[in-house]
């Protein structure tokens, strides 16, 4: 059943309902049995597992895909993962939220359809639209998944980026004014290999549950924008690894640090003009170092914006975003949180 749902999500002619939301209702769920527990399908794309007796060690946990939908590695880890706990490979210890984000981008092998929408998390969105629609559906389950399961609250947002890098692999920790997180040998042992603080609210999802619910959360970036079959996922071996864990209730850490780097955000280039521009090649790397004197954006509207102080790096440059909308973060190397 949890492979037929799986493919049926991303089968067009299978659910003949419009707009992001889909035709399958909140009050239509369809559930079932599985080894260790039972499934029950919220809605298009939203899947709940509920172990039968949860593990010591079990966590709350939130696993989301697609929400760009032409991000397909994530999308095909979550489909091994639903496979072993179907087959008896893997016994559910722990609730799980699956979700699959952006249904008609996936379906079209887009970014998006009309808007980003890992822009739109936050409670009092005001835009109409199909995927303002969807980030409503988002959020609604999350809070009702938190609400029923919230020891030790998890929000795993997976995706992969629209360009080399230079740590094909990291995690990017949403910006809190609680306590910052800590948790940094379960990235290191899923094979994360930078981790970028956030500097301000961004709205993302893995933002909403952390802002709203007080979870750890992460969103995490597992290599290039591949097309389906063609992503390498023995290089995901240490994230399915850490799926496997947190779907069995089981700890899962490193013991050494070593392989992670950590980097705070110092500034962000904003798009505020039609000519806005950045000033390097547009296949740069992310984690790219520029050096202090070199001139990285100009726009008529803000100016030419140069570096200053100290060296930075460049992630997630696009200059084509929509108006009023993030062109690039700008980075610096820091100590790990609470390592002072």
């Amino acid at each position: 059943m949890l492979d037929k749902w799986l493919s049926a999500t991303l089968d067009e002619a299978s659910t003949p309902g419009d707009g992001a939301s889909g035709s399958t209702g909140r009050n239509a769920a369809e559930q079932g049995r599985l080894p260790g527990g039972r499934y029950r399908i919220l809605g298009e794309g939203i899947l709940e597992l509920t172990p039968d007796t949860a593990a010591p060690d079990a966590r709350s946990v939130v696993i989301s895909a697609g929400i760009h939908g032409n991000e397909t590695a994530p999308i095909e880890l979550v489909g091994e993962l639903l496979a072993a706990l179907e087959v008896g490979r893997l016994a559910l210890g722990a609730p799980l939220l699956v979700i699959l984000g952006n249904i008609p981008s996936i379906r079209a092998r887009t970014r998006f359809v009309t808007t980003n929408l890992n822009r739109l998390f936050r409670r009092d969105l005001d835009q109409a639209g199909d995927e303002p629609q969807r980030a409503r559906e988002l959020m609604h389950a999350v809070d009702d998944f938190f609400a029923k399961h919230p020891d030790q609250p998890l929000h795993l947002d997976l995706h992969t980026a629209i360009r080399d890098s230079r740590y094909p692999r990291f995690a990017v920790v949403p910006y809190t004014e609680m306590q910052p997180q800590s948790r940094w040998p379960g990235l290191a042992a899923a094979g994360m290999q930078a981790v970028l603080l956030q500097h301000q609210h961004s709205w993302t999802f893995s933002h909403y549950s952390r802002h709203y619910h007080a979870a750890e959360a992460y969103t995490l970036e597992l290599g290039k924008v591949r097309p389906f079959g063609e992503n390498d996922l023995d290089a995901l071996g240490g994230m399915r690894a850490w799926l496997a864990a947190l779907a069995e209730g089981r700890p899962f850490s490193a013991d050494s640090l070593d392989g992670l780097r950590f980097f705070q955000v110092a500034h962000e280039l904003m798009r505020t003009s039609e000519s806005f521009r950045l000033t390097f090649a547009e296949d740069v790397a992310n984690f790219t170092e520029f050096a202090i004197g070199e001139t990285l954006a100009e726009d008529d509207a803000t100016g030419a914006f140069t570096v200053q102080e100290a060296p930075l790096s460049v992630v997630f440059p696009n200059a084509q975003v929509e108006l009023n909308a993030r062109a690039a973060l700008l980075v610096r190397p820091c100590a790990p949180p609470g390592s002072s």
